[in-house]
């Protein structure tokens, strides 16, 4: 049996009072809070919460992740594994316990509720009613994980009801993913059993959604940012609302998580308690997640701060373990052998033209905005050269693919502007939901040697020009690396400034690519299939 006493000024978010106390742990419970007269110097408050996260888009395995998570003040994620199991099946969400099991940091996985996440694109898995129903017996599994096939909720799509009932059968909640629904459709998908949306990008949106009985999580990733949008709900709402990152690359995730929200909301002047709550208490009660918030007979799961002004964090308990101290994380991570789905042969220049036999012609073009996933439908004539549509450096138009990396198949084929590329090539597969190749690049040639590369490698990211290839491997299903989180941050730092200096103008350019197959989210998107309007849900041709 151990034992230990802390002295600190405790954020006391159950009785929204600050005060001098004496917190005693024996073994991995707090047993007692008194209020002291001793003299306290630092702050301790429950740890903080990432409500909505896929581990995957950190390019680290949950073990590496936790180590950096930790010395941010976050104790526990609510995390989608969708992403691997769109590319692995059951056994990359096994991968994915296993691994965070090894560690500290409480990973509560959801079971993924599409997979694949539609019918317009090629995926590495298939999991149904069946699976989610034996996913939901085990205690690893908190939720089913977000319902991006709002369709099939509207139009009662009996594979997609079948889930939903069985989660409630196991009495574990239904998170959400309809960007941009509102009114009646919204009301019927909510009154569907969907608790949760963490995908509002206005504030009148999320505002209808909160009156409609739903949940807010306020996202700010490393491509979509939904924070300035939505904060100012906060003060009025914020019983009903909660912080995530949804995708954070490892660069950002070196820099901060979920505390970045808290000192934002704090700068703007938001209560602390209502702040805090949001941060801290509202996911532990949604999700009935198994982590202590600092009363009595908890589990010992806290953070120390050096003050509420600059709101560093200085120390990290998870079960009375002091997990980061002061600079140093005091558990090891650990390797996993690495588990992928690849099956893609190398491609030839003529795979990537797009002939024509017209003169003059316009085509549709994918539009990225920046810090968000959403995407704008433009037309705009189309630059011919020799019969074939090719990219318009001049104007931003670039040529973007899409392969099949589980099986042959006709490359896909498209045009996007705002990625800014002047010379070379981007390419990952990296590209949710499903996972396949995705490149981006001023010409067939380029396009064709980074898409090789990451066949090469078997998944991965890179930036390539006339002269050479920056590479990084993702040997983890092509989405994470097995290597350390300092490893994997340095590497994807300088593949984001060689984009960069390939004219990329984007905060995020890797991550921007990677949402660019990603047909529930509107408006035009690229799959493996084709170029598809995600409004009307349905392929549409190249040519207006």
């Amino acid at each position: 049996m151990s034992q230990s006493t802390l002295y600190h000024h405790l954020i006391d978010l159950h009785q929204s009072k600050i005060y001098p106390a004496e917190i005693i742990i024996e073994n991995d419970k707090i047993i007692s809070i008194q209020e002291t007269e001793k003299a306290c110097e630092n702050y301790i408050l429950p740890g903080l919460i990432d409500a909505h996260i896929h581990i995957e888009s950190s390019m680290l395995l949950p073990s590496e992740f936790a180590k950096i998570a930790v010395t941010h003040g976050t104790i526990a994620t609510i995390s989608d594994p969708h992403e691997i199991a769109n590319v692995c099946g059951v056994e990359g969400i096994e991968y994915m316990i296993r691994n965070g099991n090894k560690v500290p940091l409480k990973f509560h996985f959801g079971a993924p509720s599409c997979v694949p996440a539609t019918s317009f694109e090629s995926a590495g898995a298939i999991i149904d009613a069946d699976a989610i129903d034996r996913l939901m017996q085990r205690d690893e599994i908190f939720y089913l994980s977000e319902m991006m096939n709002y369709p099939g909720v509207l139009f009662e799509d009996e594979e997609v009801m079948k889930k939903i009932a069985i989660s409630k059968k196991y009495d574990k909640p239904v998170d959400g993913h309809a960007p941009g629904l509102r009114g009646e459709h919204a009301k019927k998908y909510i009154e569907a059993g969907i608790t949760t949306d963490h995908e509002c990008f206005t504030y009148d949106e999320a505002l209808d959604k909160l009156s409609l009985g739903m949940k807010i999580l306020i996202r700010e990733g490393s491509a979509a940012k939904n924070f300035d949008a939505l904060i100012e709900l906060l003060p009025a709402h914020y019983r009903n609302m909660m912080f995530c990152c949804d995708d954070k690359h490892p660069d950002e995730l070196m820099l901060h998580h979920i505390n970045h929200h808290v000192k934002r909301a704090l700068a703007k002047g938001f209560d602390l308690f209502k702040v805090l709550q949001v941060a801290c208490l509202n996911p532990v009660r949604h999700y009935n997640m198994k982590v202590g918030l600092l009363q009595q007979n908890d589990l010992a799961d806290f953070i120390v701060i050096d003050s509420i002004e600059n709101f560093n964090v200085l120390q990290t308990y998870i079960n009375g373990q002091k997990v980061f101290d002061k600079g140093e994380v005091n558990f090891t991570t650990q390797q996993e052998i690495p588990i992928n789905t690849f099956n893609c042969e190398t491609k030839s220049l003529k795979d990537f033209s797009i002939p024509t036999h017209h003169s003059a012609i316009n085509i549709r073009v994918i539009e990225a905005l920046e810090g968000q996933l959403i995407t704008q439908t433009i037309h705009a004539p189309a630059k011919i050269e020799n019969g074939n549509l090719v990219s318009d450096i001049e104007n931003d138009i670039l040529k973007i693919v899409v392969v099949n990396r589980y099986h042959e198949a006709p490359i896909a084929k498209a045009f996007i502007k705002n990625i800014g590329l002047k010379n070379g090539a981007i390419a990952s597969t990296v590209a949710h939901d499903s996972h396949n190749i995705i490149a981006v690049g001023i010409n067939d040639e380029m396009i064709c040697k980074a898409v090789n590369a990451i066949i090469e490698s078997q998944g991965g990211i890179c930036v390539i020009d006339e002269v050479q290839i920056h590479h990084m491997a993702l040997p983890v299903a092509g989405l994470m690396s097995y290597e350390s989180a300092e490893f994997v941050s340095n590497k994807y730092a300088q593949l984001d400034l060689a984009a960069k200096q390939l004219g990329s103008t984007l905060h995020a350019p890797f991550m921007t690519l990677s949402f660019m197959a990603l047909l529930v989210i509107p408006q035009l998107k690229l799959s493996d299939k084709g170029l598809f309007d995600g409004k009307k849900f349905t392929f549409v041709d190249i040519f207006v």
